[in-house]
């Protein structure tokens, strides 16, 4: 489904812009709690009175101005769960899913505390790419004992949700699994399919509905264009400067040719977190060539 076809065409949900807004409204929290329960397999009254914590976006999506696009919830008992959609591929995922899981995690507590403060902190990462091996859409992760699978502690817990393997035949769905049925509305491949699933599931039903009024809303149009190309653009500086590496790095050597992805990727707007996980390296390497190419800029003035 594409915006060409106007304002009565749906918007893609699996773009972080839309899902924000459908999964990130207290108005709408209900539609959150279904997406939870389903996920964390709990029932929906353990999430009653959860808290959307961070209802901040940006009417507008530029390149040197973004909004905050995933969702932050608080339960009852002081959990917290943070769910982001990712559709570009990224590199270094768990690393970089384990870093803002730390940063969640210690953000409860300040100096004086003692560790009894500390709630159990949850990450839900819905990819559009293959993120993991393992031959299941969905997918959980705990801090066990290698040998005797004892869980240490039950403060960490993150989740996968791998959008493509839904269409891989040797990964069976069952029918009814609710946490399959959400992933299919959320990939928006058919109209006729979350058409299906609203009629199926409650909670869906509720979220396909809330989609259609803001697919006719015209500033959430506007928006979500933007958001589509300035994803589109990202993904073609990606391509470009990929293939731009790859043919240097064959003439002249895989460092050069790394460099050059970084260059092209810098140059094109990518910014250096995006950068440095994209081309595997530190934030510090690829600040040292931004700055490199700052110089080189202010000489040619």
């Amino acid at each position: 489904m594409t915006s060409d076809a106007g304002s009565n065409e749906l918007m893609l949900p699996k773009i972080d812009f839309v899902f924000k807004l459908i999964f990130g409204d207290e108005k709408h929290k209900g539609i959150t709690i279904g997406f939870l329960s389903a996920v964390l397999q709990v029932p929906k009254d353990d999430l009653a009175d959860i808290e959307i914590i961070n209802t901040e976006l940006l009417r507008e999506f530029k390149e040197d101005k973004k909004g905050i696009l995933d969702v932050r919830v608080k339960t009852r008992d002081g959990r917290q769960i943070n769910i982001e959609i990712q559709i570009l591929p990224t590199e270094f995922m768990p690393e970089r899913t384990l870093f803002y899981w730390a940063k969640m995690y210690v953000s409860q507590v300040k100096a004086g505390d003692i560790y009894d403060q500390l709630k159990k902190c949850i990450t839900i990462n819905i990819v559009d790419f293959r993120c993991t091996p393992l031959k299941q859409a969905h997918s959980c992760y705990h801090l066990t004992e290698d040998r005797q699978g004892h869980r240490l502690t039950d403060v960490l817990e993150v989740h996968f949700l791998e959008l493509p393997k839904l269409f891989e035949k040797e990964i069976p769905i069952e029918e009814n699994d609710v946490i399959a049925q959400w992933m299919l509305f959320i990939d928006g491949r058919s109209k006729e399919v979350m058409e299906m699933l609203a009629e199926k599931n409650t909670d869906i039903g509720k979220a396909y509905n809330l989609l259609k009024i803001i697919s006719k809303d015209e500033k959430a149009r506007m928006a979500y264009e933007a958001r589509e190309a300035e994803l589109m653009d990202q993904r073609t500086r990606v391509r470009s400067a990929l293939a731009k590496g790859e043919e240097i790095g064959i003439k002249k050597g895989k460092a050069e040719g790394k460099a050059e992805i970084i260059h092209a990727l810098l140059r094109g707007g990518m910014g250096v977190d995006e950068t440095a996980s994209m081309a595997g390296m530190e934030k510090k390497e690829v600040e040292q060539i931004q700055k490199g190419i700052l110089s080189s800029l202010a000489d040619t003035k």
